[in-house]
């Protein structure tokens, strides 16, 4: 086959633009480092949450959404700053219209489905102007990230059959091809076959070369949240530093080698500084890849403590700001935190990030989601509680803290401390009112009627022996996402590193989607995301690269 485009990377974005641009009737050769097993990439571990406006789940729901008000939300999250946010800017009212527009039909179209209760991250920094989602607007995939990914691995498996597409596997693009200041093609090794588990590191043992040229070259390899050194080297100094101890949210082949190759080529990654790192991560206690972390989803419940058992302050809540926390958490001089919580709470507001955690989504299986309703922790979130490190139970503060100090190895927590802190925030749920600014939010999540159903438990007090027993999670920071990227047009063209004397110029035959494009224009979350952007950001980059690329073949 001569391919008229190359897509470098079959995660989700990829997927999209492949099956898109051979749906306008290109040949395309789809290229992936890793085996067939993993196609999809990280979509296919993720939630599978996705970001709409205004939806008739949320109608439902008496949610009453709009573009307007999205829109204060995503740009007071974004605190776009910097004249390098002229594209992020674009790509987020584009992106804004879609997931208030045509989003949603063009999947239902395509067989997907959502879970009909609408979640509510990223709560925000208590400000109407602010960060945060005002109101909920994470839909979750019925068979969660697979779900999402199911539509176009068949379209996928149609233009294969059809000669359209050539998926090559276990190829690795190096290098991109420049001629005459155009990119032509890529350069890379075969490395050898290997039939690992999806998302087990593979061999990098090379059997070959290849060289393949094309019309147009797509990059969709993902950001850089696997290689840690690469990680520490851009960490952002308003985060302070990096900690030494983390867990990871994705595979180490989530290296940023695209991005890196692309920039090789002149293209230019805006905001190399720019990432989402989530402060709720547990070590998984079957481990799929290095360090692999798990995100605690939490509820609003959970007292969060740092290392030394101080209070987090506002808005350092969980599920309400996640960048603010990090930051906040990069001061105390310690690695890791807690939650300390009840049995009570663990079991209607602890959910695990990730299709593999979630069984009974992830599987569409009605019964077994009915049965969160009951009492007891989730399965998934039982395991961790019976096998997790990171999980303690005790039936008095003094027990806990030992257990505690004993799990860090340091004496830092005082049970005579902690237990007061506890007690202070238990005196404030007696009333319906208070003066805590965690208990006012938790009473006014449960006016929603998703939150107070599934989602959150009734306030009570830690120290209530019927609510017990008394459980310490130790929290690490889990590394995850890139937020800034290969700067592209709204048509998925990468600009050049130098640009022009007017502006940005677009790089010819160069185009990116996905995380590798900051999902978008090379950040068009700006500082802060939203929650359910992200796949949802590939969907979108993803179908507007290949509409740009057709566009640019006719």
């Amino acid at each position: 086959m001569s391919a008229e485009v190359i897509v470098v990377g079959a995660g989700l974005a990829g997927l999209v633009a492949a099956t898109e641009i051979a749906d306008g009737g290109r040949r395309v050769l789809l290229l992936e480092r890793e085996g067939e097993q993993d196609l999809g990439g990280q979509a296919w571990w993720s939630f599978g949450g996705l970001f709409l406006v205004d939806s008739p789940e949320q109608r439902r729901l008496g949610i009453r959404d709009s573009l307007d008000l999205a829109r204060q939300d995503w740009l007071g999250s974004a605190a776009f700053d910097s004249p390098a946010d002229h594209w992020p800017r674009r790509w987020a009212e584009a992106y804004l219209q879609f997931a208030a527009g045509e989003k949603r039909e063009w999947l239902r179209e395509l067989g997907h489905r959502s879970f009909p209760v609408v979640g509510w991250a990223e709560r925000g920094d208590g400000r109407a102007e602010g960060h945060g989602n005002s109101v909920p607007r994470f839909h979750i995939t019925w068979g969660t990230g697979p779900g999402i990914l199911e539509p176009f691995l068949h379209k996928l498996a149609a233009h294969r059959e059809a000669g359209r597409i050539v998926l090559r596997t276990r190829h690795a693009v190096e290098d991109l091809l420049v001629e005459d200041g155009r990119v032509t093609g890529v350069r890379g090794s075969v490395l050898a076959a290997e039939a690992s588990a999806r998302g087990v590191g593979s061999t990098r043992e090379v059997t070959g070369e290849f060289e393949e040229h094309a019309a147009a070259v797509l990059v969709a390899t993902g950001g850089i949240g696997g290689n840690q050194e690469l990680v520490r080297q851009l960490w952002p100094a308003e985060l302070g530093t990096m900690p030494e101890q983390f867990v990871h949210g994705v595979p180490a082949s989530v290296d940023g080698t695209g991005m890196l190759a692309a920039t090789r080529a002149g293209g230019h990654w805006i905001h190399q500084d720019r990432m989402w790192h989530y402060t709720e991560g547990i070590r998984n206690w079957d481990p799929v890849w290095r360090g692999h972390g798990i995100r605690i989803l939490p509820g609003p419940s959970s007292l969060w403590i740092d290392a030394r058992g101080r209070r987090l302050p506002a808005p350092a809540y969980p599920g309400f700001d996640t960048t603010s926390t990090l930051r906040h958490l990069r001061t105390t001089g310690h690695d890791h935190s807690w939650f300390v919580l009840t049995a009570k709470i663990i079991e209607k507001e602890f959910a695990l990030s990730g299709s593999e955690q979630n069984p009974d989504l992830t599987g569409r299986d009605v019964r077994q989601v009915l049965s969160r309703i009951k009492p007891g922790a989730p399965g998934p979130v039982q395991a961790f509680l019976d096998h997790g490190e990171d999980f303690l139970q005790a039936d008095s503060v003094p027990d806990l803290v030992r257990q505690m100090n004993a799990l860090t190895g340091e004496e830092l927590i005082e049970a005579e401390e902690l237990e007061r802190v506890i007690r202070a925030r238990d005196a404030e749920v007696r009333n319906p009112f208070s003066k805590d600014a965690q208990i006012t939010a938790l009473r006014g999540t449960r006016k929603y009627v998703g939150d107070r159903l599934i989602r959150t438990a009734a306030p009570h007090r830690l120290l209530d022996a019927k609510a017990g027993p008394l459980i310490a999670v130790r929290l690490h920071v889990l590394l995850r996402k890139t937020l800034g990227g290969l700067e592209t047009d709204l048509g998925g063209r990468v600009q050049r590193e130098a640009g022009t004397a007017a502006g940005t110029e677009p790089l010819p035959g160069l185009y990116a989607a996905g995380e590798a494009s900051g999902f978008g224009g090379g950040g068009v979350h700006g500082h802060n995301a939203l929650e359910g952007t992200f796949l949802g950001g590939c969907l979108f980059s993803g179908r507007q690269a290949a509409r740009g690329i057709l566009v640019d073949l006719r």
